[in-house]
């Protein structure tokens, strides 16, 4: 019995929780439904200054990732006020040009209130609660504040990228508000409630005043308490840094995250250090959706004429190929055509 209930667990059925949902969404949806359980796509997050991570797991085992991983940590406007340039949208509308799924997070510099005391705590630190004064719980409290609607002006810079998105047909699986359990980002600094407010205010925005309906929300607030419940999630993402070159499935947190409702929602690796053992997941029944490998160290290093190479400190290279290889892992020349892929039912 213990199996059947497992097994029903993994058997997800392709319902966004957007009514209104694109149908881009509503094919790439689907795939991850079909394929749960049955095989995780490879993922990879690429870093912020510089991009080396697809090309060097590309020159090592002759694939690209499944899923790319982008961020909006530079589209943030008190990041902006500072002269960065975001340039990911771009990125990721040319990764699903050449076939590849993109995931998108966003690194959120705290609206106003950035302490910028270098060196931990410079402006560029500005979504860390140690580098921001900024009071989400305020904020969420009082709509008619400034706070309120500095959080507005930012999700609607950020609503507008998504639209390019949109707008060329680009699902996104969208991962706000990641790791908020945690408290070291300030959208967690002040307990669950206004976390979960602020995500519900979010949702709504994005979804009926800037029409986003190509977004498959992703949530990451790794704890029970902060789940904003089944109407405000698509999928479960669950980011774990193991120990260098510790391979292991981690299906005490798979477990843990399947607890955090009884509705049957596909959990994810959404970040990963090093990778985990398709053969010990498989063993183990940890059979995450897709892994999304955090950029810089954990995959690649300079060497001595400052070119980008795979670095082995976390992930070996035996290991990287096994994963890459593995008839249980989805590289990107192994998706479907998604933008014909059968609509459910």
């Amino acid at each position: 019995m213990a199996n059947i209930a497992w097994n029903r667990r993994l058997q997800v059925e392709p319902k966004l929780i957007n009514k209104h949902a694109d149908d881009c969404a509503k094919r790439l949806m689907a795939y991850l439904c079909d394929t749960y359980g049955k095989r995780m796509l490879t993922g990879q997050q690429i870093g912020v200054l510089s991009t080396p991570e697809m090309d060097v797991i590309h020159n090592e085992t002759g694939k690209y990732p499944a899923i790319g991983g982008f961020d909006f940590m530079n589209d943030s406007p008190s990041r902006v006020e500072w002269g960065t340039v975001g340039t990911d949208t771009e990125l990721a509308l040319k990764w699903w040009e050449d076939g590849g799924i993109v995931t998108f997070c966003w690194h959120w510099n705290a609206p106003k209130d950035l302490i910028d005391q270098q060196p931990d705590n410079g402006w560029h630190r500005g979504f860390y609660t140690t580098a921001t004064t900024f009071d989400i719980s305020h904020a969420m409290d009082d709509p008619t504040s400034e706070d309120y609607a500095l959080l507005l002006r930012d999700i609607d810079v950020i609503s507008a990228l998504l639209a390019k998105l949109r707008d060329a047909g680009v699902p996104v699986l969208w991962r706000p508000l990641h790791e908020a359990s945690g408290a070291w980002f300030w959208w967690g600094a002040k307990g669950a409630e206004p976390c979960i407010k602020l995500w519900k205010l979010m949702y709504e925005r994005m979804t009926n005043k800037h029409e986003l309906h190509n977004l498959i929300w992703v949530w990451n607030g790794q704890h029970k308490d902060w789940y904003p419940g089944d109407e405000f999630v698509d999928i479960i993402g669950e980011d774990i840094y193991s120990p260098e070159k510790n391979y292991s499935s981690n299906v005490k947190r798979f477990r843990q995250a399947l607890d955090y409702t009884s509705a049957t929602k596909i959990i994810a690796l959404s970040e990963n250090g090093p990778l985990p053992d398709p053969d010990s997941m498989l063993a183990d029944g940890a059979l995450w959706a897709w892994n999304c490998t955090w950029y810089g160290t954990f995959v690649q290093k300079q060497d001595n004429d400052g070119f980008a190479v795979v670095s082995e400190q976390y992930t070996e290279r035996d290991m990287l190929q096994k994963v890459y290889h593995h008839a249980f892992t989805v590289t990107r020349d192994e998706l479907p055509d998604l933008e014909s892929y059968p609509l459910p039912e």
